[in-house]
């Protein structure tokens, strides 16, 4: 007996841990990017910060792609930080000059990491952008920076407008790296401050963008998380308390979608078996001191060596130094 009603997956190429991944897009995106990046794939998260609409994040790709230094001029001061319109609040800053310098290193290092990219995952959340009002020429902003309304011109962005810059810039990208895929996505949080048939237009014109993409390019795939969680995840046991983001059991389980359509069967038991490793360094022990502990420890300590040999673009120092501390600290 069939209880839900199934999101036919598409066939596409596999992810492996050897792969360098770009993920790029809303908090979906940051959401994934992070599960990958704690399964140990080489994953660059959102180098602008969270971004929604398809034009900023378009922006933001460019930005990298020209490694663009950012001065005092392109930055707003609300008299308290100086802001980024095309960055997430984080990289804001009551100094200037920390502001310019934690954009200007991110970008670079994503600048750097670009030629030799096998996969950006790109989410777009909304259709809607907003342009600055009082700007010398056309400029979606990427974050508001909660500054009035007036400043701004909120435009639905047209599906042909989306197309045409995101194939000049693939085509641009894939000159200088032949073997880049795109794998694209639509947000499955509802942006219900449009209404819920505000927000289904504005998912229209990005389901239709992204159709379209993958007609127009054979390495642009898509994957249908917004579908799943629509169709196979309708019970609202799967949303969070505001009843529009998804909860953690659905990311889990979009996860587990992802993992099944991209991954290989090798793959998968890598990432099961670093995650048996994973769980144990989240463990918290009841007698930290005690020798049980410590033979605990060690023990992480040559799975995770293990796990080094057999892949050694694996990225652990991080954990074979925590447990070290640990040990020296038990030893001491």
């Amino acid at each position: 007996m069939e209880l839900i009603t199934r999101v036919e997956m598409p066939r596409t190429k596999e992810i492996n841990h050897f792969d360098r991944i770009m993920v790029l897009g809303s908090c979906f995106a940051q959401n994934m990017g992070e599960i990958l990046s704690s399964k140990k794939f080489r994953c660059d998260i959102n180098p602008f910060g969270i971004l929604y609409n398809p034009l900023s994040i378009l922006q933001a790709l460019e930005e990298i792609y020209q490694n663009k230094t950012y001065t005092a001029d392109d930055l707003q001061y609300d008299g308290r930080q100086w802001h980024s319109w095309m960055h997430h609040s984080s990289f804001s800053s009551a100094n200037v000059n920390e502001c310019c310098e934690n954009i200007n290193s991110r970008i670079a290092q994503s600048h750097e990491n670009l030629n030799n990219l096998d996969f950006i995952i790109i989410t777009w959340g909304t259709a809607y952008a907003y342009y600055l009002s009082d700007y010398k020429e056309p400029f979606v902003v990427g974050n508001c920076h909660k500054q009035k309304d007036s400043l701004f011109n909120r435009v639905r962005l047209d599906g042909d407008e989306i197309v045409d810059g995101y194939v000049a810039m693939i085509d641009r990208l894939r000159e200088k790296n032949p073997d880049l895929k795109i794998i694209l996505t639509i947000s499955p949080i509802r942006h219900i401050k449009d209404g819920l048939h505000g927000n289904q237009i504005s998912k229209s014109v990005l389901l239709l963008a992204a159709e379209k993409l993958c007609e127009m390019r054979d390495n642009i795939f898509y994957f249908p998380s917004y579908e799943i969680m629509m169709d196979e995840l309708r019970d609202y046991r799967f949303y969070a308390d505001d009843m529009v983001h998804p909860s953690s059991l659905a990311v889990e389980y979009i996860w587990m979608k992802f993992s099944e359509t991209f991954f290989s069967e090798l793959t998968k038991k890598i990432v099961e078996e670093w995650s048996g490793i994973e769980k144990a360094l989240n463990h918290r022990p009841f007698d930290p001191a005690s020798p049980s502990y410590h033979k605990f420890l060690t023990q992480i300590v040559l799975n995770i060596n293990r796990i080094k040999e057999k892949y050694p673009y694996f990225e652990i120092n991080k954990e074979i130094e925590q447990c070290q501390a640990q040990l020296k600290t038990l030893t001491n």
